[in-house]
């Protein structure tokens, strides 16, 4: 079964860029990367450009909307996912409680419903 493990946390949680943890923070995300890679779990994975560039999409009264951002009002953010491919929910928690993010921000996970095609 595939599960998607969204990675949210607040602008400015966890190690900055320039700072002396950014590169170990990164490192242990390529660890991960490689471990879920290597464990055959990897399905797909990617971070995602900041909040500012987000423009929201709806349709009301039969009109397209758009808004400048993300939908959601929190402080967290989505910041990127892995899509894994895990026996149950509880070893796609595990692998979860792995990400980096984990630290300092949470991570969702959600089964995905497939479509046969």
């Amino acid at each position: 079964m595939q599960y998607i493990c969204l990675i949210y946390s607040a602008d400015g949680a966890g190690p900055q860029p320039g700072t002396a943890e950014f590169g170990p923070f990164m490192q242990a995300y390529m660890d991960f990367t490689e471990k879920v890679k290597s464990d055959g779990k990897f399905v797909a994975g990617n971070a995602l450009q900041p909040t500012a560039t987000a423009t929201t999409v709806a349709i009301r009264n039969g009109k397209t909307e758009t808004m400048d951002g993300p939908f959601a009002e929190t402080k967290e953010q989505l910041g990127g996912y892995y899509l894994l491919e895990c026996a149950d929910l509880d070893e796609a928690l595990r692998y979860a409680a792995m990400i980096p993010s984990a630290k300092h921000g949470h991570i969702e996970v959600r089964p995905l419903v497939v479509w046969d095609s």
